[in-house]
């Protein structure tokens, strides 16, 4: 039996969400509504917090919630925290926070509050879970509320409904070949090879990320860097696929993730428009956590832990930086210089910390994550540690590039002020607060991650333990069957 939280934090935030979603259906008045989702997620996120208290206060590897009615109906555990999703948790919630803080009231048509908290909802149960089918439904419906922004706002979603359409098959089709028991591993392989290939699309992974940068450029951005922005494609790995793949398949997946993350670099430097811009910067970056994340060593997969922490957080406040200047100028060309920094010095400011922070710059949160994914990899692939650095390399020069481009080179006249709201600067200057207060004082960090890699190096381990004896026995009573019959 595992032990119990003191009250259960993940289930509550998870009704509160559902909760609220019905309410803002009732709000038709925007600027209430905007109000109303403050609350809600304020208060969400600090339900999540004190929950990472209390798992943190037990000192275990992995907790389960007390008197749940989930359990009361399905008679198991729906909702268990461990060492890996701890801090994902209240990351997810602070990251939909602050998206909905920095969200302009008169974007409410476009940017649906309510629809918000449901993939809200649906993204706190996926963190929290740790059951195979669970994760598999909720990874599937989680691809709803985009479609729906997709069809509100009359765009085609042909490029989204195909790719998640396939990946929604992928993921079935792997679960249900993984249920079945096969002691020749025939089975597993291909379940595991199809789970690897819908966390792969669902990451974006070449060439399987044209439907990344559709999202982006048809839909709002709030909502398409709430989708991609919590990583549920590298979390899909690490439960389904990293206790059961071999050592060269997890090999494999690193190698197709670090060629992702060297093209789209070099894809980021050459964009036209800012929005596909950041889809390739991200696309970058996260593909670098999957290649620490399939070392299957203790280092490199701290490493890449802590790379999915500094980008989660450096990333969101890169793209709400972002975000704010295109609610003021509307779509943002590359092809020209906008000269924004006299109206916007401080958005500018924002943006360039944010983004050195997401290639790993001396004294942020990036900085140790970064050394220890390079450090990790090179000791089990030096040459493949050469290509992590360039990648990097190639996303450092595209962000300031973008940054010269944005606010330098011009001058630019406005007839209003440009300057940005105080909800906008709470929100950009919190996730600065967490790049520059990790990197100034990591050891908590890293060690929470540390342990979470070597608690999933066991489980791996002891999952192979487990097939090895049930191979073992199933060829011994194979023999004895052969020598006694006549």
């Amino acid at each position: 039996m595992l032990p119990e939280l003191h009250l259960p934090w993940m289930e509550i935030s998870v009704l509160i969400t559902l909760l609220g979603s019905i309410w803002l259906k009732f709000t038709p008045d925007r600027d209430r509504a905007y109000k109303r989702c403050i609350r809600i997620c304020t208060l969400t996120c600090l339900v999540t917090i004190c929950g990472w208290i209390d798992f943190v206060s037990l000192k275990t590897f992995a907790a389960s919630e007390p008197f749940s009615l989930f359990y009361r109906l399905f008679h198991k555990n729906l909702f268990v925290v461990d060492d890996l999703s701890a801090p994902l948790l209240p990351l997810a919630a602070l990251l939909y926070l602050l998206t909905v803080l920095s969200t302009l009231k008169t974007k409410g048509h476009s940017f649906s509050f309510s629809n918000t908290l449901i993939s809200e909802a649906i993204l706190l149960s996926t963190l929290s879970s740790k059951e195979p089918w669970i994760i598999i439904l909720l990874l599937s419906v989680a691809t709803i509320p985009p479609l729906l922004e997709f069809r509100s706002n009359k765009r085609s979603s042909r490029v989204y409904v195909l790719h998640m359409g396939l990946f929604v098959l992928l993921l079935v089709a792997g679960g249900l070949l993984s249920s079945f028991k096969d002691q020749s591993g025939t089975l597993s392989l291909i379940a595991g090879a199809l789970l690897t290939t819908a966390a792969l699309l669902r990451n974006g992974i070449i060439p399987l990320h044209c439907w990344m940068t559709d999202l982006f450029d048809k839909i709002t951005f709030g909502t398409a860097l709430l989708f991609v922005t919590p990583m549920t494609g590298a979390y899909a790995i690490l439960r389904l696929v990293f206790p059961i793949a071999p050592d060269w398949a997890l090999q494999g997946i690193a190698i197709v993730s670090l060629i992702t993350a060297v093209y789209a670099a070099g894809m980021a430097l050459v964009q036209q428009e800012a929005r596909r811009f950041f889809c390739y910067l991200f696309l970058s970056h996260s593909s670098l956590v999957l290649v620490g994340l399939e070392m299957a060593t203790p280092l490199g997969l701290t490493g890449g832990l802590c790379v999915w922490i500094s980008v989660g957080i450096s990333l969101a406040g890169f793209a709400l930086t972002l975000r704010s200047v295109e609610a003021r100028t509307g779509r943002i060309s590359l092809k020209t210089y906008h000269g924004l920094y006299e109206h916007t010095p401080t958005l500018a400011g924002l943006f360039l910390v944010t983004g050195l922070a997401s290639i790993g710059f001396p004294g942020t949160l990036g900085f140790i994550g970064t050394e220890l994914l390079i450090e990790g990899v090179i000791e089990v692939y030096p040459l493949v540690g050469t290509a992590v650095v360039i990648a990097t390399a190639l996303n450092s020069i595209a962000i300031l590039q973008v940054y010269f481009r944005v606010f330098t080179g011009t001058h630019h006249s406005a007839s209003i002020s440009l300057r940005a709201r105080i909800p906008e600067h709470v929100a950009i200057l919190i996730l600065v607060a967490l790049v520059i207060g990790g990197g100034l004082y990591p050891q908590p960090g890293v060690i929470s991650r540390n342990h979470a890699a070597i608690q999933l190096i066991q489980q791996r381990d002891e999952a192979f333990q487990e097939n090895k004896v049930s191979v073992d026995y199933s060829l011994s009573e194979h023999k004895h069957h052969l020598t006694t019959s006549p």
